[in-house]
C-alpha cells in the first residue's frame, strides 16, 4: 500500500459510521460494526472508505458541529476500536479517509465557550465578531430554508457572530496564525493514527473579505498549499479531497499547479448528468466535462451520482434547475435548501436500466468512482424525516428485524429502517441479493470488477468524444498508452442506432467488455450499432489475432 497514486485506481465508498452497522445493540452503528463488515466492502470491490464525521458532536448536524476535534463520538465506540478498525481496513488494502470539517465547530466547542465567555479571552479572535449584521454583506446564504442571515447575536458580549451554515456553527478566524497551525496540528493527529487522508468539507469558504463573496479568495488557497506541502513531506502517500461546490472555473482552482488538493468533487459534473437523462441530449455531458478537463498531472476528479447531503441545484442555470425539480422532485418534501433529498434508487424511479447507466457513467468517465453506501442495493429514502436524515437510513444487512443492522427494538434505532413496499428491506438486502446473480448488488460487483480490470485505462486515461447526429447518445474513446475503450450510452428511454465515424481506429476489433462477446472489427465504413433503452456498451478495441468468421464458431445460435 505504497502507491502514491492510488487514488486515481481506486474505488471509494462513503459511509457514516452510525449507519452501518451496530455491534453492541444500542440502535447506533459504531466502529465494531463496521468492522465487522469490512469483509463485505472487500468482496464488493472497494478500495478506500471515506468515513462521515466521528468526532465528539451534540449532532445538531449529524456530526459536522464538531465539540472535540481530538475525540471520537462515545456511541461510536472507543479510540482502540478505531485504531482496531484502521488496522483492519488496511491489512484488506482499504484505505479510510475521513471527513476534516474544516471552516466551522459546534458552539459547545471549548474553543468558542471561552471565546463567548469575555471578550478579553484568549480564544475571542478564534472567531469572527462584529458589533453589527451588516459585515461581509455580498456572502450568500447557503441554508436558505432554516437561514436569514450569516450572523448570529451572542447576547452575553452583545456582539454578533458569523457563521456560514447553520447559527450553532460559527466560523473559524483564518486570518489568526493560531487557528491556522491549530487545524495542522489535528491534521497531524489523526494522520499519525493511520487515516489515509481527508475529504475537506466546505472548502471555499474559510477566509473572508468585506466587498467579496468570501468564497474562493487566493488566502485560502495559499492555506490549502500548506497543509498540502505539510503531508507530503510527513505524511506520504496521504490524499486531500475538496468538496468544493463551485462553477467549473473555480472548482479547477483547487487543484492548485498539483500543490493542492489531490482530488475534488466533480459538482460541475454530477447533475448535468441527470439534466442529460431529462433532455435525453449528450450536450450537456460534453460541454462540462470540455470545460474541465484540463487538470494538472497526478490530479482527479472524484465522481459521484449521490451522497449524504441534497443533490445541490447551486451551480446549474434557474433552466437546469427548473428541469431537475420537474423530472426528479415532483414533489416539495424532496426538495431541500437548493436541491434534491433523494437516494439514488426513488430519484430515477427505481428504474433499474437508468441505475445501471448512471454507474456505468460514473465507472468510465476520466476520474475516480464513489459509491454512496446502500445505493448497491437500490435502497429506498424516507423524505418525511426532517433535514437530509432521509438518506442516511440504517443500511439494509438482511431481512431479518431491523434489517439485521441491530437487535434493538424498532423504536431505539437512530432511525427508521426502509419499509416502503418498493424499497423494504425485506427484499432490499444484501442476504437477498446475493443470492440472486441478476440482483443490483451482484451486477454492482461485476462493474466493479470489470473496471479493475481496465483501472488506468478508465480512471487515468483520456478521453475522445465522437461526434455523431444522434444526441440521444453519448459516445467517447477511453485511451490509455496502447490501449483503447469505446463507450456509447443511449440517454433515452426508446431503443435507438448511432452511426459512428471511428476510421482512426481503423482495423480494430470491438470486445464487450463484460461478456467479451466479439463484434464485427472497424473497416472503412461508418460503424452502426442500436443500444436499447437506456443501455450502454464498453468496447474494448483490439488488434484482432483471428478472422471475424470465427467469431461465432462453438456456441449454440437458436
Amino acid at each position: 500500500m505504497n502507491d502514491n497514486l492510488w487514488y486515481r485506481d481506486a474505488v471509494f465508498y462513503e459511509i457514516a459510521v452510525k449507519s452501518f452497522h451496530d455491534s453492541n445493540n444500542d440502535g447506533i452503528g459504531d466502529f465494531n460494526g463496521l468492522t465487522m463488515k469490512l469483509e463485505y466492502l472487500k468482496n464488493l470491490g472497494i478500495d478506500a472508505i471515506w468515513l462521515l464525521p466521528f468526532y465528539k458532536s451534540p449532532l445538531r448536524d449529524d456530526g459536522y458541529d464538531i465539540s472535540d476535534y481530538y475525540s471520537i463520538l462515545p456511541e461510536y465506540g472507543t479510540m482502540e476500536d478505531f485504531k482496531n478498525f484502521i488496522s483492519k481496513a488496511h491489512s484488506y488494502s482499504i484505505r479510510v479517509i475521513a471527513d476534516l470539517v474544516i471552516n466551522h465547530i459546534s458552539d459547545q466547542n471549548q474553543w468558542f465557550i471561552d471565546a463567548r465567555s469575555d471578550k478579553n479571552s484568549k480564544k475571542r479572535d478564534w472567531f469572527i465578531w462584529n458589533d453589527t449584521p451588516d459585515k461581509f454583506k455580498d456572502a450568500r446564504i447557503i441554508f436558505i430554508d432554516t437561514e436569514n442571515s450569516n450572523w448570529a447575536y451572542e447576547a452575553g458580549t452583545k456582539q454578533y457572530y458569523f457563521h456560514r451554515f447553520y447559527s450553532q456553527q460559527p466560523d473559524l478566524n483564518y486570518d489568526n496564525p493560531e487557528v491556522r497551525e491549530e487545524m495542522k496540528n489535528v491534521i497531524r493527529y489523526w494522520l499519525n493514527l493511520g487515516l489515509d487522508g481527508f475529504r475537506a468539507d466546505a472548502v471555499p469558504y474559510l477566509f473572508k473579505r468585506e466587498g467579496t463573496s468570501c468564497e474562493n479568495l487566493p488566502e485560502t488557497h495559499e492555506y490549502f498549499k500548506e497543509i498540502r506541502k505539510m503531508m507530503d513531506i510527513e505524511f506520504p502517500g496521504t490524499i486531500l479531497l475538496a468538496e468544493a461546490n463551485q462553477w467549473p472555473t473555480e472548482a479547477k482552482k483547487y487543484f492548485g499547479n498539483g500543490d493542492e488538493f489531490h482530488m475534488a468533487f466533480n459538482f460541475p459534473l454530477m447533475p448535468r448528468i441527470f439534466i442529460s437523462l431529462a433532455k435525453r441530449s449528450n450536450r450537456s455531458i460534453i460541454d462540462i466535462i470540455n470545460q474541465i478537463s484540463d487538470i494538472p498531472d497526478d490530479c482527479d476528479w472524484c465522481i459521484f451520482l449521490r451522497n449524504h447531503d441534497e443533490l445541490t441545484l447551486e451551480m446549474v442555470t434557474d433552466e437546469e434547475r427548473d428541469i431537475m425539480y420537474n423530472e426528479y422532485a415532483k414533489l416539495p418534501k424532496m426538495r431541500l435548501n437548493m436541491g434534491i433529498r433523494r437516494r439514488l434508487a426513488p430519484l430515477v424511479d427505481n428504474d433499474r436500466s437508468t441505475i445501471e447507466l448512471l454507474n456505468a457513467l460514473i465507472f468510465s468517465l476520466p476520474g475516480t468512482p464513489i459509491l454512496y453506501y446502500g445505493d448497491e442495493l437500490g435502497m429506498g429514502d424516507n423524505i418525511y424525516l426532517g433535514d437530509r436524515n432521509g438518506v442516511r437510513t440504517p443500511m439494509q444487512w438482511s431481512y431479518d428485524r431491523n434489517a439485521g443492522f441491530s437487535k434493538v427494538d424498532a423504536e431505539q434505532l437512530y432511525a427508521p429502517v426502509i419499509t416502503n413496499p418498493n424499497y423494504h428491506y425485506e427484499s432490499v438486502n444484501v442476504e437477498s441479493e446475493l443470492r440472486i446473480s441478476s440482483s443490483l448488488l451482484n451486477w454492482m460487483k461485476k462493474i466493479i470488477g470489470v473496471r479493475k480490470d481496465y483501472k488506468e485505462l478508465l480512471g487515468r486515461g483520456a478521453i475522445e468524444f465522437i461526434n455523431n447526429k444522434n444526441q440521444r447518445v453519448l459516445a467517447y474513446i477511453r485511451k490509455y498508452e496502447n490501449q483503447r475503450m469505446l463507450c456509447l450510452f443511449n440517454l433515452s428511454r426508446r431503443p435507438t442506432y448511432v452511426e459512428l465515424d471511428l476510421s482512426n481506429y481503423k482495423g480494430l476489433k470491438p470486445i464487450e467488455a463484460f461478456t467479451k462477446a466479439p463484434f464485427p472489427r472497424i473497416g472503412d465504413l461508418n460503424y452502426f450499432i442500436t443500444i436499447p433503452p437506456r443501455g450502454f456498451f464498453w468496447f474494448n478495441l483490439i488488434i484482432p489475432e483471428t478472422d471475424d468468421s470465427m467469431d461465432f464458431e462453438g456456441e449454440d445460435n437458436y
